[in-house]
């Protein structure tokens, strides 16, 4: 039995929405483990799933009671746009949108679901349910990702993203012009007090760093500034939450945009443009590059840069 005590951030919600955060599952899951009297709340069994608890309640579920899981399958509608393939690695270049593996909500039609398709071999590689997977992208975010083709490249790449001797680099448009040209942003990151779904910067949060260097200005048709982002780690949402708690959120970010317009995007302009690891096979240091997705190149295409204010501008 899996117990767990109500954060604050969850103070007021559902029980099945509570049960889908502790075991990670979709809504209709937990909502159906609810129903069918396997979790208890405060030691007495609760089946209805609207019910809603407070901060400091306790939830237990068996996690056992979850139906059988299911593995991703092969999906050849499911666009995969590959880089760079050898047999040890697949570097995949991706497109705005797509869901990097299953999870609640997102059954199929992700990019595992295309690789599998084209290389089924990594069926076997890493967990189950997102094979070959070492990192993420956002579904909005465009860029550089790297899969593993063999356990031995499993085993290779992990350690490297756990540590960031893997590092990557990422190209960011964001509200208004940053005080400093380069700078770290040092705060913790953890779900949000106001909504879990959410995470923010709190006390109480996991260490996050980013560094950022401002690469180029605009002034029309509103002040913006182009950033390059590293990551000194790997949060869910990170650059998009730390630009935000700044005071220079994503453009186009609906989520952490601080309700401002979106000039035109659908999405955070967000872009991994660079990757750089030590290659599983060789053991020698290589380096991935990728321009700018379409509607990103065309957004700043549409902007008025500031010359004077850069150096070497």
């Amino acid at each position: 039995m899996l117990v767990e005590i109500v954060p604050s951030a969850l103070d007021g919600e559902r029980v099945d929405r509570i049960v889908a955060f502790i075991l990670d599952v979709s809504r209709s899951v937990a909502a159906g483990l609810v129903e069918s009297g396997t979790v208890l709340v405060d030691g007495v069994v609760e089946t209805s799933g609207k019910i809603r608890l407070a901060e400091g309640q306790e939830v237990s579920v068996d996690p056992s009671q979850i139906p059988g899981e299911t593995f991703p399958e092969a999906d050849d509608t499911v666009e995969v746009s590959v880089l760079h393939a050898d047999d040890h690695i697949i570097v995949i270049d991706k497109q705005a949108g797509l869901v990097v593996h299953p999870g609640a909500g997102n059954d199929a039609g992700t990019l595992v679901n295309g690789l599998l398709a084209v290389f089924p071999e990594i069926a076997d590689v890493g967990e189950a349910h997102r094979p070959g997977i070492v990192h993420r992208l956002d579904a909005g975010s465009t860029g550089l990702l790297v899969v593993a083709r063999t356990p031995q490249a499993y085993e290779g790449l992990v350690p490297q993203f756990a540590d960031h001797s893997a590092t990557r680099m990422y190209r960011a448009l964001v509200w208004g012009h940053p005080t400093a040209l380069h700078g770290v942003i040092d705060a913790p990151i953890g779900r949000s007090r106001r909504d879990p779904l959410k995470m923010a910067v709190v006390a109480d949060g996991r260490e996050s760093r980013t560094e950022y260097q401002v690469i180029q200005r605009y002034s029309e048709p509103v002040d913006c500034s182009l950033l390059e982002c590293s990551l000194e780690t790997g949060r869910t949402h990170q650059i998009r939450v730390h630009l935000s708690s700044i005071g220079h959120p994503l453009i186009g970010d609906p989520w952490y945009g601080q309700r401002r317009p979106t000039l035109g995007m659908e999405r955070p302009f967000l872009h991994a443009a660079q990757l750089e690891f030590d290659h599983p096979g060789s053991g020698e240091r290589v380096s991935f590059s990728s321009d700018l997705a379409d509607d990103l190149h065309s957004m700043l295409s549409g902007l008025q840069p500031l010359v004077d204010d850069l150096p070497g501008g």
